[in-house]
């Protein structure tokens, strides 16, 4: 079975705090549902249409994993602390076996 992938672009962050609350919350929810994070920070460089902003890559076992955490309650507890403090682009995508 193929890895699973979240990949998470943030377009525009309008509320540091709200993002700073959700970040405590979603990484226990995350590491907790097996997520290892691969990448996390601002883009290095931003091409094409890309904006240089905050992006995440957080591998799983498998889609289906990775779609139960953010389906969980206590990642759906972590958005609700982001609420409209950031404007981002969110997939799961299917690693390459």
């Amino acid at each position: 079975m193929a890895k699973g992938y979240w990949v998470n672009f943030y377009r525009s962050i309008s509320n540091p705090d709200a993002v700073a609350a959700y970040a405590k919350l979603a990484g226990p929810a995350i590491a907790a549902a097996g997520g290892k994070f691969l990448a996390r920070g601002t883009a290095a460089h931003a091409y094409e249409q890309g904006i240089k902003e905050r992006t995440i890559v957080i591998e799983f076992e498998s889609v289906a994993a990775a779609k139960a955490c953010h389906d969980s309650p206590a990642y759906q507890e972590a958005m609700k602390a982001l609420g409209n403090g950031a404007e981002r682009d969110f997939r799961l995508v299917d690693g390459v076996e």
